[in-house]
């Protein structure tokens, strides 16, 4: 038993927990109030794909004439073939079955239908993949032909990562989803609501909490406080998350509140103490009676907002560690979609979300919802206390892959994690979002690179200078070529987020854009990309003062969600015709293929020629040399070398090792004996504070003279390409 069931409704991510009933849990415990989460959409998924589920799919969609396109008659003709497999599929991507790899690989051995027409160039698609990611791929196919199946023959709001998502996005009027809520039940909702009832029953709760990060979650939370509000009337049911947080801050609707009790916004922590305290103790004389934290409740037929507590939101460095017990973590399934390299970290593998710092350190891009909590509250947590963290979840989970769920990441902070992960001997895999901002050097990226960082992923947005200027991204394209180069130098893949329809935007530059986007790939900076359309969203620089933008919005009367905004462009350019030609071309780049190509042949209208240079992020590339900062840091990450006499007593060899190599390097014997010892005091070790670039050169010219000439040697630019770092 406990008091609070924390559930995720279906669906989020089939490979990972979404993280914020984790989070909940974690901070609950340091409050010993006794929580049960539960992940509903693996459940329901993990439950749909058997062999008995998928056998009375089969036989509703042909008893009740379903079956209508040529893939769904296919699909149902191999009926026998995947009722066979499925089962085993499964098993095979929760990472249970390996060797099942090989026959998935057998040529005829899946069935296939639409979804595997994609693969006539399966050494296009796949590369030098092994079985065991090939078969992932296969795999992944195999399961979205059934769900095409399901969408078209048993629930249309079927998706693996979305459900019901079309009523979700811009519902300002909750009319439509109150309608759908009074439907019979889907089969997906009978599934759904059977899982639910047998875990209230076990759990016994008196609060159900229900996050909802997505529109995609939105239905499904109804649905199941429908069910919870007539099947269990004592429980009161909340619902908190991204989705609320940005769409529902205007909420109305008296309707809504027939399912539940409580909404909540923004940081959830102190939301949900002050419910427990309300609900569990009703008393008068309850300090807390009748004071809640940004709740909305329905009071004498009204809606009230009730933030009526002066207590503070609590630090992060407060919050305790997240907590995944009770989850399914060894049920999950990885699943793989070769189109997008930065996209199979989301689906691929098991990942411990951690966040480094609430909020955004930047704050300032004019498409971001930077009015809201979540992006305007920035508040870092310490270095130690998030390593604190990451070994704590290495014990609770037995994974070592770490995804930073960071808005941005601050460079400085991602410093200061990855000296402290090299200095506790960690052996972790970490990626995150960032601004590629002038701070991440190359020096930089090689110690989060030695850190275990494997990505990261950043908005380039719109690669123009002027719209740049505009968004305030406070980067240039020439920065975002440098930094990118030196994330990849170092071995760090890189991701860019990228937008198209930017209020005032003009073809022109659109195709400009297209083009830095197309050299980036070809000198090899970039290597994963998406290209998403310019939404307008009401808590935004843009959506608050939509006409300094050249924009005028279609305003709708607002009762329930209130977040993106229809708008017309000062410009009356259609940005939609865009669309296909940039997402074709960004799949043809990062398979490395295409660069070749006239911009024209992407697009089936006719377009500028471009005007940007084609050297022109080439000549981006030039770094430059750079004299150090007195305080910067000085941190050796190599191992120290062995030393060796040569023949001429005066000079000693000392031979550096790295993972693939040997490099020797000859040194005067005093000089040898400085720099060892000054290798000693700047590797990151719980001893060592490291010293300063300005403490370095005075230690040095204590003992030598002429600083610069050693520091700029070719001996010392050796050292600096193996593991001497100016941080």
């Amino acid at each position: 038993m406990s008091d609070l069931l924390l559930i995720t409704p279906p669906f989020t991510q089939l490979n990972t927990p979404y993280p914020a009933t984790a989070y909940l849990k974690g901070f609950l415990n340091t409050k010993g109030i006794s929580a049960f989460q539960m992940d509903l959409g693996i459940e329901v998924i993990l439950e749909l794909f058997t062999k008995k589920r998928l056998e009375e799919m089969f036989h509703l969609a042909y008893a009740e004439e379903r079956i209508e396109t040529q893939n769904a008659r296919r699909i149902y003709a191999l009926r026998e073939d995947y009722l066979r497999t499925v089962e085993d599929v499964i098993l095979f991507l929760q990472g249970k079955n390996q060797t099942f790899a090989r026959q998935i690989c057998t040529d005829n051995f899946l069935p296939q239908a639409a979804r595997f027409e994609q693969l006539n160039d399966p050494e296009w698609a796949f590369g030098n993949m092994g079985f065991q990611d090939k078969a992932k791929h296969l795999a992944t196919l195999y399961l979205e032909d059934l769900s095409d199946f399901i969408k078209e023959c048993i629930d249309e709001n079927f998706g693996f990562s979305r459900y019901a998502e079309r009523l979700g996005m811009s519902a300002n009027s909750f009319d439509e989803i109150y309608d759908y809520l009074q439907s019979e039940l889907t089969y997906i909702d009978e599934i759904t609501l059977q899982i639910l009832a047998k875990r209230i029953k076990t759990v016994k709760p008196k609060l159900v909490c229900l996050s909802v990060p997505f529109p995609g979650n939105l239905y499904s939370a109804f649905r199941c406080a429908q069910f919870i509000k007539a099947n269990f009337p004592t429980i009161k049911t909340s619902m908190g998350g991204g989705f609320p947080n940005t769409e529902l801050r205007s909420v109305s609707d008296v309707r809504v509140f027939e399912f539940f009790d409580y909404i909540t916004l923004d940081d959830g922590e102190l939301p949900i103490e002050l419910l427990v305290s309300n609900i569990l103790d009703t008393s008068p004389k309850n300090p807390n009676h009748n004071f809640f934290k940004r709740t909305f409740l329905l009071e004498k037929g009204e809606v009230l907002y009730n933030d009526f507590s002066i207590r503070k939101d609590y630090k992060q460095a407060d919050l305790g560690t997240p907590d995944y017990s009770d989850l399914l973590l060894d049920q999950y399934i990885s699943v793989i979609e070769i189109a997008n390299p930065m996209h199979s970290l989301w689906s691929d593998g098991r990942w411990n979300k951690l966040t480094m710092a609430h909020g955004c350190y930047w704050g300032k891009c004019t498409f971001c919802d930077i009015s809201l909590d979540y992006i305007q509250k920035y508040e870092p947590i310490a270095a130690k206390i998030l390593v604190d963290r990451m070994e704590e979840l290495i014990a609770q989970t037995g994974e070592r892959g770490f995804h930073f769920v960071d808005e941005a990441a601050p460079p400085a902070l991602m410093r200061s994690v990855a000296l402290e992960i090299i200095r506790r001997k960690l052996t972790v895999s970490w990626w995150t979002n960032i601004r590629f901002e002038k701070n991440f050097t190359r020096d930089l990226c090689r110690l989060l690179k030695a850190s275990g960082c494997i990505a990261v992923s950043g908005g380039l947005e719109v690669a123009s200078d002027r719209l740049l200027d505009l968004i305030q991204k406070g980067v240039t394209v020439a920065q975002v070529a440098k930094v990118t180069a030196s994330f990849t130098e170092s071995g760090i893949m890189v991701h860019a987020y990228l937008m198209y329809g930017y209020p005032t935007q003009t073809i022109q530059e659109t195709v400009d854009s297209l083009e830095m986007v197309r050299q980036l790939f070809e000198v090899g900076v970039l290597q994963s990309g998406f290209w998403h359309q310019f939404a307008l969203t009401a808590h935004s620089p843009v959506g608050m003062a939509p006409a300094e933008y050249g924009v005028t919005p279609d305003l709708q009367p607002i009762s329930f969600a209130n977040n993106d905004i229809q708008f017309t462009d000062k410009t009356g350019i259609d940005h939609d015709q865009f669309s296909f030609g940039l997402k074709k071309s960004l799949l043809n780049y990062m398979h490395g293929i295409g660069f070749e190509m006239p911009l024209q042949d992407w697009f089936d209208f006719k377009i500028p020629k471009t005007t940007i240079a084609p050297s022109y992020i080439d000549d981006c590339m030039y770094f430059g040399i750079e004299e150090p900062k007195p305080t910067a840091k000085v941190v050796w990450i190599g191992v120290l070398p062995i030393v060796e006499k040569t023949k001429k007593g005066k000079y000693v060899k000392l031979t550096f090792y790295d993972k693939t190599d040997a490099i020797k390097i000859s040194f005067i014997k005093e000089k040898a004996e400085w720099l060892i010892s000054i290798l000693e005091k700047t590797k990151p070790t719980p001893q060592n504070e490291l010293m300063t670039f300005g403490e370095v050169r005075v230690n040095f010219e204590e003992q030598f003279n002429r600083f610069n000439g050693f520091w700029d040697s070719e001996e010392m630019e050796i050292l600096k390409g193996i593991g001497l770092l100016i941080l």
